[in-house]
């Protein structure tokens, strides 16, 4: 790149670097979002279709929106927006993954056509930002308010969650498992709830059907005892959690130990073996029963505690120790020279389960755990892989509707509500940014259009439809894709968490203002990422992670 000062060149970016300003750049930006968002549409809804992922020998079927965009090697930049999209829309509430990153898409589609009539971006970006704040304003007009207690509700959650995804046939019983489940882990904090899903352990076996799915009120394990002698089964088991080896210490300084006689070797390893033996009568004094130590365990160590009747488990992950300490009341030990009776841990039965070296862990019957498993049942391993994205989607979505106690139906429903509500308010604005506001809401449409495109139903009748009953004042209107017909979702349980909503929303809202406000780009030599072109093409579509040109996914 090169500019003119009185006829000399001045030279400003390297040579071979290239450049693409305005409303190309804008379009080339818009092109690869839209394909990104073109590619999970088709897996949104109770009717979506799964994609197969294959790379690297391991294969992923899916219809989880955030799992499909994290496994795609997408390299174009504005593309990579979507993924973070989906991410934080996980992270943040778990489920509507899909929803934030369509929604997205459907944005910059409808901002291209305002900038094909000349609209400039920065207009659409007021008007966007306008509409995305009214929008979560009139979520709250068609809010429901639940509490913990309320059973039915969060079940419905759950559910709903689960719909479309790879456990669709047992979520019944999955449902109840995940609501146990969150009510368990429960924290509550200056009258404000809190809920944090690392204290639920996913743990998952091959074997039997999802139907063998079960909770444990406790911690499971896919660990097995530390020596052949140590009994498989503890009743009233006391528990010890040690983060430290059980061992001899070795010197850490630079020592050197001179042995000159078989005598002094001998007298040397009675100490070793004495200084063991004192820490494992430490451990047996204390009362514990049961010890799981974080890190390894000496063979030596191993003898003694196998000769007291205490179950040993060494490297346990630390993640599961402060499960296990959460569930049975223990205190993490990080000296075996200094603990007392106090730190131990209670639980009604420890026990190891399976045959041979496939045997799993299960500390059960804890009197009022603050961590808890769930062991997931299924015949190969896709199968667990998909049940557990559907629980976890169904975890963080009842989470969630604890902390907030808000909900609203699902089904399409608040997004006409709000496509409605947003035409209305646009008749208010004066300036430009009236056009803005107007494609917003026919954008947010895209979500029941989409729901009835993926159930082989006719979009533009089921949107004709839905808008009428809206237009009726019937708010919880949505889309029935079993019946092909509008019905109250809050009557059929079709409901989501507030939060969802308002998350996918403002997030599919600043990807598409970041885009839309990009005017110029500047690529170095070799494109866009890993040897990708701008051309006429547009930049970095090569980089739609590994695709056949021309191919919107």
């Amino acid at each position: 790149m090169a500019a003119q000062l009185g006829g000399q060149p001045i030279i400003i970016l390297k040579e071979g670097t290239e450049r693409i300003r305005g409303r190309e750049a804008r379009s080339n930006n818009i092109i690869a979002a839209k394909a990104v968002a073109a590619a999970i549409r088709t897996t949104l809804g109770p009717k979506g279709m799964d994609k197969m992922l294959v790379g690297g020998g391991d294969i992923t079927i899916t219809n989880d929106g955030v799992t499909i965009l994290r496994e795609m090697d997408i390299e174009h930049p504005a593309a990579k927006m979507l993924v973070e999209v989906a991410k934080t829309q996980d992270d943040e509430v778990g489920d509507g993954t899909t929803t934030a990153a369509v929604l997205t898409g459907e944005l910059l589609v409808r901002a291209e056509e305002l900038l094909e009539q000349d609209v400039h971006p920065t207009v659409i970006v007021a008007g966007y930002r306008i509409a995305a704040e009214k929008a979560v304003e009139f979520l709250g007009d068609i809010t429901y308010t639940i509490t913990e207690n309320d059973t039915a509700a969060l079940l419905n959650i759950a559910k709903t969650a689960m719909t479309g995804k790879g456990a669709e046939g047992l979520k019944e019983k999955l449902a109840g498992i995940v609501v146990e489940a969150i009510r368990s882990i429960v924290d509550e904090e200056d009258g404000k709830k809190s809920v944090d899903i690392d204290n639920i352990k996913i743990e998952k076996k091959v074997g039997r059907s999802v139907e063998g799915s079960e909770l444990i009120r406790g911690i499971v394990l896919d660990k097995n005892k530390a020596h052949h002698q140590m009994q498989d089964r503890v009743t009233d088991a006391k528990i010890a959690l040690i983060t430290r080896p059980i061992e001899f210490s070795k010197m850490e300084l630079d020592a050197e130990i001179k042995i000159s006689t078989p005598g002094e070797l001998a007298h040397y390893l009675d100490q070793e073996e004495q200084i063991v033996r004192d820490i494992v009568n430490r451990i047996e004094t204390a009362g514990a029963n049961v010890v799981l130590c974080q890190l390894g365990i000496d063979d030596i160590a191993q003898h003694f505690l196998a000769k007291a009747g205490i179950l040993a488990i060494e490297r346990v992950e630390k993640k599961d120790i402060e499960r296990v300490a959460r569930a049975t009341g223990a205190n993490l030990i990080t000296s075996v020279d200094d603990f007392e009776a106090s730190d131990i841990g209670s639980a009604g039965l420890v026990e190891l389960r399976g045959h041979g070296e496939d045997k799993m862990l299960y500390i059960k019957e804890c009197s009022n755990p603050r961590a808890v498993s769930i062991l997931i049942r299924g015949g190969t391993e896709h199968v667990l892989d998909s049940t557990e994205r559907a629980l976890e989607d169904a975890l963080r979505a009842v989470g969630v509707a604890i902390e907030d106690e808000t909900l609203v139906s699902g089904a399409g429903s608040p997004e006409i509500e709000l496509a409605l509500r947003l035409n209305e308010y646009a008749s208010t604005l004066k300036g430009r940014e009236q056009l803005a506001v107007i494609k917003f809401a026919q954008a947010l449409e895209v979500i029941p259009k989409t729901l009835a495109e993926n159930a082989g139903l006719d979009p533009i009748d089921m949107l004709v439809e839905l808008r009428s009953q809206h237009e009726k004042g019937k708010k919880d209107g949505g889309l029935n894709v079993f019946t092909g017909e509008v019905e109250d979702m809050w009557e059929n349980g079709v409901i989501e968490p507030l939060r969802v909503k308002i998350q996918a929303i403002n997030s599919a809202t600043e990807a598409a203002i970041m885009i839309l406000r990009i005017d110029d780009v500047l690529a170095a030599t070799g494109g866009m990422e890993h040897g990708g072109e701008c051309g006429p093409g547009g930049c970095g579509m090569g980089g739609m992670g590994g695709m056949p040109p021309g191919m919107m996914m």
